[in-house]
C-alpha cells in the first residue's frame, strides 16, 4: 500500500519494574497490552516482540514512531529502548490501518473532496453492516454513524437524510464484498488522495524562503506552505542518486548529473535524521515492491491466495445455504397456502353437500305430497264419473227435472273435465318432482365424492429436518558526528522508470470508471454547495480539477529539469 511503510506510534512513559526489566504499554485502536522487556533490549528486540505478539510477518511495512519535544521520530533498531522516553501505539492489521486512515480523513488530517468522501463512507458502511438489506437497513440506520468530515457536511445545504440517501445508493452496489474486501477498497481509494501517506517538514531554501518537504512512498516533494495538495517539484525515488545531511543542511543529489544539487535547511538536527530515516525506509519499500518476491513473501502470497479461496468457498457455501433456506421457506409458504385453499374448498364442499341434502329432503317431501294429491284427484274424478252415470240412469220424466238434470249433468261433466285436467297436471308435476329428486340425489352423490377426494389428498410436508446436512462451504548507514549519507546503488533506474510509467498507465485505466462515478455525484450535489464555506484546500482542489488534473498522485511525479530555476527563486 503506497504510503504505508510504518504504523503510527506515540510515545509516553516506560516505567521500570525491576532492576533488570521494564514495562512497555502498547495501545492500539481497540486494545491495550503490556510487555516486560529487558533493560539491555534495543529497538529491534522490542519491534520483534511486538511483531510476534500481533502476528505480523510483513515487517518491512512497519516501524515504531514516537513524539519527542514536538518532533515526530522513529525508534532506532540499533539503539537501546530506554534511550527513547516514550509509549508505543501500533497499527498492524489491515483492519486497524483502515480505522486509522478513516479517522485521519474524518479528522481532516487528510484532505478528501466531498464526492470521494461519500464513496469512502459507503465502503465503511459495507465493512460494518455487510450486504444492504432494505428490510433491515431502513431510513435513519446511519443517523448515529460518523461517516463524513464535518467540513463536507457544512459545505452543502443537505440534511442528514439526504447524505444518508446518497451513501446508501452506493452502499447497495457493494453487495457481496466481505469486510476485508470493503476495507481494502476503502484504502485503495484513500491512497490516491493528495495528502495520503505524506510526512510534511518545514524547511528553508538557500535564500531563506519557507517551504515544506513531503516524504512518501513515491519520492520527495517540495510544497508551498499554503498548498499541501500540489507539489512545486517532485523527486521520484528512481531519479535520486544520493541524499545526505550535515548538521542542519540537507542535500538531495539527482541521478542526472546535469541537474544541480538541491539543498535546504531544517530547524533541528534531529529533523534531518528523521527525514533521512524516512527516505531510507520509503526507498527500501519502493525497491522491494519492484524486485522478485522472496521465498517468504511467495509463501505469504500463497497463503493469502489459499485464505482468499477458502473465504470465497465459505461465502459461496453460506450463499447456497441462504438460497436453500429461502427456497424451503417459499415451499413451506406455498404448501401452507395450498393447505389453506384445500381447507376452504372442503368447507365450501361441506356447505354445498348440506344444502343439497336439505334440497333433496324438501323435494322428496313435496313429491310425496303431490303424488297423494294426484291420487286423491283421480279418486274424485272416478266418483264424479259414477255420479254422472247414476244421474243418467235415473232421469226424471218432467221437463223441469230433465232440464235441471241436464244442467247438473253438464256441471258434472265440466267438473269431471276440470278434475281430469288437474289430475293430469298433478301427475306431470309429480313426475317433474321425481326427476328433480333424482338430480338432487345425484348432486349429493357428487358432493360426497368431491369431499372424499379432498379429505384423502396426499400432503406435501416441508423437509426441514434439523439434522439434514447442508452443502460445504536499513540498508545500513554510518553516522559520523552530525553527518550521514545514503547512496541508492545497484539499481536499474531506466528499467524502474519504464515500470513506473507502465504502472501509471494501468492505474489510470482502472480509475477511469471510478472518476466517472465521482464526477456524477459531484455534479449532482454542486447546486447545494455553500461557496462561502469553502476552505483553502477546497479551493485548491477545485482549481486543480478545473485545470484538468486528477487526484492521482501518479500525476504529481514530474521530471526535474526546472529544478535549477526553482532553487534560484523564492516561492510565494
Amino acid at each position: 500500500m503506497a504510503g504505508a511503510i510504518a504504523s503510527r506510534m506515540s510515545f509516553s512513559s516506560l516505567k521500570r519494574k525491576q532492576p533488570k526489566t521494564f514495562t512497555v504499554r502498547i495501545v492500539t485502536m481497540d486494545a491495550e497490552m503490556e510487555f516486560n522487556c529487558e533493560m539491555k533490549w534495543k529497538g529491534k528486540d522490542l519491534f520483534d516482540l511486538v511483531c510476534r505478539t500481533l502476528g505480523l510477518r510483513e515487517t518491512w511495512f512497519f516501524g515504531l514512531q514516537y513524539t519527542i519535544k514536538d518532533t515526530v521520530a522513529w525508534l532506532k533498531m540499533d539503539k537501546k529502548v530506554l534511550d527513547h522516553d516514550e509509549e508505543l501505539v501500533q497499527e498492524i492489521t489491515q483492519h486497524l490501518f483502515f480505522l486509522q486512515v478513516k479517522k485521519q480523513i474524518l479528522d481532516e488530517k487528510i484532505y478528501c473532496p466531498p464526492e470521494a468522501s461519500v464513496l469512502l463512507a459507503s465502503y465503511a458502511v459495507q465493512a460494518k453492516y455487510g450486504d444492504y438489506d432494505p428490510s433491515v437497513h431502513k431510513r435513519g440506520f446511519l443517523a448515529q454513524e460518523e461517516l463524513l468530515p464535518k467540513r463536507v457536511i457544512n459545505l452543502y445545504q443537505m440534511t442528514p437524510e439526504m447524505w444518508e440517501e446518497r451513501i446508501t445508493a452506493w452502499y447497495a452496489e457493494h453487495r457481496g464484498r466481505a469486510r476485508d474486501e470493503a476495507e481494502m477498497e476503502y484504502l485503495k481509494i484513500a491512497q490516491d488522495l493528495e495528502m495520503y501517506g505524506v510526512n510534511y517538514f518545514a524547511i528553508r531554501n538557500k535564500k531563506g524562503t519557507e517551504l515544506l518537504l513531503g516524504v512518501d512512498a513515491l519520492g520527495l516533494h517540495i510544497y508551498d506552505p499554503e498548498n499541501r495538495l500540489t507539489p512545486k517539484i517532485s523527486f521520484p525515488w528512481n531519479e535520486i542518486r544520493n541524499i545526505s545531511y550535515s548538521d542542519k543542511e540537507f542535500t538531495i543529489k539527482p541521478l542526472d548529473k546535469k541537474i544541480d544539487v538541491f539543498k535546504f535547511n531544517s530547524s533541528k538536527l534531529r529533523v534531518n535524521k528523521l527525514i533521512l530515516q524516512l527516505c531510507i525506509g520509503n526507498h527500501d519499500l519502493f525497491m522491494r515492491r519492484r524486485k522478485a518476491d522472496s521465498l517468504e513473501v511467495q509463501q505469504m502470497k500463497a497463503q493469502a491466495r489459499e485464505e482468499k479461496a477458502r473465504k470465497q468457498m465459505e461465502r459461496q457455501r453460506l450463499a447456497r445455504e441462504k438460497q436453500m433456506r429461502e427456497e424451503a421457506e417459499r415451499t413451506r409458504d406455498e404448501l401452507e397456502r395450498r393447505l389453506l385453499q384445500m381447507k376452504e374448498e372442503a368447507t365450501m364442499a361441506n356447505e354445498a353437500l348440506m344444502r343439497s341434502e336439505e334440497t333433496a329432503d324438501l323435494l322428496a317431501e313435496k313429491a310425496q305430497i303431490t303424488e297423494e294429491e294426484a291420487k286423491l284427484l283421480a279418486q274424485k274424478a272416478a266418483e264424479a264419473e259414477q255420479e254422472m252415470q247414476r244421474i243418467k240412469a235415473t232421469a226424471i220424466r218432467t221437463e223441469e227435472e230433465k232440464r235441471l238434470m241436464e244442467q247438473k249433468v253438464l256441471e258434472a261433466e265440466v267438473l269431471a273435465l276440470k278434475m281430469a285436467e288437474e289430475s293430469e297436471r298433478r301427475a306431470k308435476e309429480a313426475d317433474q318432482l321425481k326427476q328433480d329428486l333424482q338430480e338432487a340425489r345425484e348432486a349429493e352423490r357428487r358432493a360426497k365424492q368431491k369431499l372424499l377426494e379432498i379429505t384423502t389428498k396426499p400432503t406435501y410436508p416441508v423437509s426441514l429436518a434439523a439434522g439434514s446436512p447442508l452443502p460445504p462451504d536499513i540498508p545500513s548507514f554510518n553516522l559520523v558526528g552530525d553527518s550521514l549519507s545514503f547512496d541508492f546503488k545497484d539499481t536499474d533506474m531506466k528499467r524502474l522508470s519504464m515500470e513506473i510509467e507502465k504502472e501509471k498507465v494501468e492505474y489510470m485505466e482502472k480509475s477511469k470508471h471510478l472518476q466517472e462515478q465521482l464526477n456524477e455525484l459531484k455534479t449532482e450535489i454542486e447546486a447545494l454547495k455553500l461557496r462561502e464555506r469553502e476552505t483553502a484546500l477546497d479551493i485548491l482542489h477545485n482549481e486543480n480539477s478545473d485545470r484538468g488534473g486528477t487526484s492521482s498522485k501518479h500525476n504529481t511525479i514530474k521530471k526535474v529539469p526546472s529544478l535549477l530555476s526553482f532553487t534560484d527563486q523564492d516561492s510565494h
